[in-house]
C-alpha cells in the first residue's frame, strides 16, 4: 500500500533529478519548481488508490510537465516550452519505459556558465541539486540568508533571459566552467560529509550524489584536478561509519575505529592520487587528496606523518589561500607539535576573518584544552555552541565545557 512516509522517502530520494529534467525541458526554474510540487501532490492523491507506478521517476516527471503545460496555456505562454517539451506533448508517452538522462550534471554546468556571478552560481546549484535551504548555503558561505536569496534570484533570471543553453558544454568550454564545477561538487559534498545544521553528522545522500557526479565528471574530462576532487570524496567518505557513535555522537578523527573504515572507497581512491599529482602545479584538489591518502595510509592515529600533512597544508595556503584553509594548516601545526604558533594563528582568525565561524572556535578551544588552559577552553567551547546549529556538535561541545569544567 501506498503512504506518505514512502512518497516522502521518494521525493528525498528522486525530487533532484525529477526537478532537474523538468528544467531541461520547460526551461524555466520557478515553472520546474512548481511542476515538481504538483506532481508529488498528484502522486498522495493517486497512488494510494493506483498504486506505485513501476517507474515512479518518469511518472513524475510526465505529470509535472503536464500540469506546466495547462499553466502555460492559461497564460498564452506556450512558447515557452523547448522543442523536447513540446514533442513530449504530441506524442503517447510510456512513462515506464522513459529514459530519464543524467540531468543534474547538465545542470550543474548550467549554473556554473561563466556568464554567472561565481557565488550566484554556486548558490543556485546547491539549492537547485541539492535541495538545501537559504540558511544552509548561507552557513556554507559564511553569509546572511537573504544575500543568497538575492544571488539566486539573479542567477536565474539571468540565465532565462540570456538564454544560456541547459547542456554540457563542447570539450573546448569544458576547462572554462570546470573550476566552478569542481567548487561546486566539493560543497555538495561538504553539507553531506558535515551538515551544516539538523539533527545528524552526515548526510549520506548529498555525499554520495556528489561522488557519483564526480565518478561521471572524471569519465567526461578525466583531468588532474578532476581525479584529485573525487579521490578527497571518497577518501574523507570512506570513514562515515566511523565518525559517529552508535547515539550519533561525534568521534574524533584519532578516537576513530580505523578498521570500521570502508576500504572499497580505499582502495578506489588511493590510485586516483597519482593521476591527480600530474604535471608541474598540483591543484588544491589534488594537495587535499594526498593528505586525506596519508590519514587512510597511516594504521593508527599514532602512525599519522603530521609533518607532511603540515607541508601539505602549506602548499594548499600557497595555492589556495583562505581562511579556512590558514585555519586547517594551524590545526596540522599543532599536530605536528608546535601548540603556541598555532594557537597564535586560530585566535587571530577567531577574531578576524572568522568571527562567525563554529569550527575555528571549536579549534581555539581544543589547542587551549590540550594546553591546560581549561577556563580559557571552556569560554571557546561556549563561543563555539552558540554558532552552531547541528545536535551532533552542540552535544560534543557540551560534553567538552563538562570537561573542562571538572578539572
Amino acid at each position: 500500500m501506498c503512504t506518505e512516509t514512502t512518497i516522502a522517502h521518494l521525493y528525498q530520494q528522486h525530487s533532484r533529478q525529477v526537478l532537474a529534467t523538468l528544467i531541461r525541458l520547460l526551461n524555466d526554474f520557478d515553472l520546474a519548481e512548481e511542476a515538481l510540487h504538483d506532481a508529488f501532490a498528484s502522486a498522495l492523491k493517486q497512488w494510494p488508490q493506483q498504486g506505485i507506478p513501476e517507474n515512479p521517476t518518469a511518472w513524475l516527471v510526465s505529470t509535472g510537465r503536464f500540469k506546466a503545460i495547462d499553466k502555460l496555456r492559461k497564460t498564452h505562454r506556450e512558447t515557452a516550452l523547448t522543442p523536447e517539451a513540446i514533442e513530449w506533448e504530441t506524442q503517447e508517452q510510456d512513462t515506464d519505459a522513459l529514459h530519464l538522462p543524467d540531468d543534474r550534471l547538465r545542470l550543474i554546468f548550467t549554473c556554473c556558465h561563466p556568464s554567472l556571478n561565481a557565488e550566484a552560481a554556486a548558490a543556485l546549484t546547491l539549492r537547485e541539486i541539492c535541495d538545501l535551504s537559504t540558511e544552509e548555503i548561507a552557513n556554507a558561505y559564511l553569509t546572511k540568508p537573504t544575500t543568497i536569496a538575492q544571488r539566486i534570484v539573479r542567477a536565474k533570471r539571468k540565465i532565462q533571459t540570456a538564454g544560456i543553453p541547459y547542456e554540457v558544454p563542447g570539450k573546448h568550454e569544458l576547462g572554462e566552467r570546470l573550476p566552478r564545477v569542481l567548487q561546486v561538487l566539493y560543497l555538495i559534498f561538504n553539507e553531506g560529509y558535515h551538515a551544516s545544521e539538523g539533527e545528524t553528522l552526515i548526510r549520506h545522500q548529498l555525499a554520495e550524489e556528489a561522488i557519483r557526479l564526480g565518478r561521471l565528471l572524471t569519465e567526461l574530462l578525466p583531468e588532474p584536478e578532476v581525479y584529485g576532487l573525487l579521490c578527497l570524496m571518497l577518501l574523507n567518505h570512506s570513514r562515515r561509519d566511523a565518525r559517529t557513535n552508535a547515539q550519533g555522537d561525534i568521534v574524533l578523527l584519532a578516537e576513530q575505529d580505523r578498521t570500521a573504515w570502508n576500504q572499497a572507497a580505499i582502495a578506489e581512491a588511493l590510485p586516483l592520487v597519482r593521476h591527480a599529482l600530474v604535471g608541474p602545479a598540483t591543484g588544491p584538489y589534488g594537495v587535499q587528496a594526498a593528505i586525506a591518502a596519508l590519514h587512510a595510509e597511516a594504521k593508527s592515529a599514532a602512525d599519522t606523518d603530521w609533518q607532511e600533512i603540515y607541508g601539505l597544508y602549506r602548499a594548499l595556503y600557497a595555492r589556495s589561500p583562505s581562511p579556512v584553509v590558514q585555519l586547517n594548516l594551524a590545526v596540522a601545526q599543532a599536530m605536528a607539535g608546535n601548540l603556541q604558533q598555532a594557537l597564535i594563528t586560530v585566535a587571530r582568525l577567531t577574531q578576524t576573518e572568522l568571527t562567525d565561524y563554529c569550527p575555528a572556535h571549536a579549534a581555539r578551544a581544543d589547542l587551549l584544552r590540550r594546553m591546560g588552559r581549561l577556563s580559557e577552553a571552556a569560554d571557546s567551547y561556549r563561543q563555539a555552541l552558540a554558532l552552531s546549529n547541528q545536535t551532533p556538535e552542540q552535544r560534543y561541545m557540551r560534553q567538552r565545557i563538562n570537561e573542562c569544567e571538572k578539572n
